[in-house]
């Protein structure tokens, strides 16, 4: 388990967000990032996606408060020894959920490696 003061996991997100490629990004419109120390009714997952993906939205999706991606930082810290595994897995996350809001199904991220 590695303990990052909440500064430096924000700015693990920030650097995670930043990579995303420019035509994604441009497109991610109504939703936000929230950082938490765990999920309420299931403590040990490392992200969640909360919303109407892309794929599934209708032509007149609108009027709804933005989606979330949030992603939890004691979950994460438990499953990693270092700093660097720490920057890599809050990467894969935020990936992660960030296609579950594209609309990218689970068996499909983690061919993609984004676990």
């Amino acid at each position: 388990m590695v303990h990052v003061s909440d500064e430096v996991f924000d700015d693990m997100v920030n650097d995670a967000l930043d990579l995303i490629p420019e035509e994604f990004a441009r497109r991610m419109g109504n939703v936000v990032v929230l950082v938490g120390d765990r999920n309420e009714d299931n403590p040990e997952i490392l992200g969640l996606y909360e919303g109407v993906a892309l794929t599934e939205r209708t032509f007149d999706h609108t009027g709804y408060l933005p989606d979330t991606i949030s992603i939890y930082k004691g979950a994460l810290e438990d499953v990693c020894d270092t700093e660097e595994q720490l920057a890599h897995e809050v990467m894969v996350t935020v990936f992660h959920e960030v296609g579950h809001y594209f609309g990218i199904e689970e068996d499909q991220l983690h061919h993609l490696g984004w676990g």
